[in-house]
């Protein structure tokens, strides 16, 4: 293993990830847009508001609109997927491009510029699975809607059975130890990341009525908003 290689992929993974283009896209955008921070969300027939504890694509798409959120995703995405990606190809062999996306998704979620405040990470992951393998990509987003909505029946388990399902897919598929091991990690720092939005969110399920209701709470996520506008326009057409 290249010492020099994995120290570098740490800092450049961690400082590189831990830049926030959801602050940097809605300081860009100018006036149109608003601070992407203390996003308060209220479904309808929610008696209280949510707020939300990350900075993200999601909360940049609620503040200033679905434009600005999908390109503050794509952003998120190209940070990590193109350093692992070519530190992958010029590197065979070595684990520097799986350590630099884990050190990617770590400043992405706890970023030193901006008080330890960043998103939730799927982007992060996303981009470092496509990447590492690009099915994973799919079987993430593909398993995770059917174990956490049809087999769980919540949609808030959605991201998390999908990635739990990497695990298992990256190592019957490759049979590689690093990458089992990034695996684990990723999902071990999403779930560490996510946990004290998961615990309020259980905690309101409870008294919201609202938060029963599946496509309520996909108006969390900016990707939920975007299938839920999907389903209505295929029904339009049908009708």
């Amino acid at each position: 293993m290249n010492i020099g290689l994995v120290i570098l992929a740490v800092f450049g993974g961690y400082f590189v990830g831990a830049l926030s283009f959801a602050r940097i896209v809605s300081a860009l955008a100018g006036r149109g847009a608003k601070s992407p921070e203390g996003v308060e969300v209220r479904l309808e027939g929610m008696t209280t508001s949510v707020r939300l504890d990350t900075v993200s694509a999601t909360s940049v798409s609620i503040k200033s609109g679905p434009r600005l959120g999908f390109l503050t995703y794509v952003l998120d995405v190209l940070k990590v997927f193109i350093p692992v990606f070519i530190l992958k190809k010029a590197f065979p062999g070595e684990p520097a491009y799986l350590i630099r996306a884990a050190a990617a998704l770590v400043g992405h979620v706890w970023p030193v510029y901006y008080r330890f405040k960043g998103g939730g990470g799927m982007s992060v992951v996303i981009g470092s699975l496509f990447a590492i393998d690009w099915i994973a990509v799919f079987v993430m987003s593909l398993g995770g809607v059917i174990v956490g909505l049809g087999v769980l029946r919540d949609v808030y388990l959605i991201y998390f059975s999908g990635l739990l399902l990497v695990i298992p897919w990256l190592w019957f598929r490759t049979g590689s130890v690093p990458l089992l091991l990034y695996a684990v990690a990723a999902n071990v720092i999403f779930f560490a990341a996510s946990w004290s939005g998961a615990k309020k969110y259980y905690q309101l399920k409870k008294t919201e009525p609202a938060l029963r209701d599946p496509r309520a709470v996909w108006q969390f996520s900016g990707m939920g908003r975007g299938i839920l506008k999907m389903i209505d326009k295929f029904k339009k057409k049908k009708t």
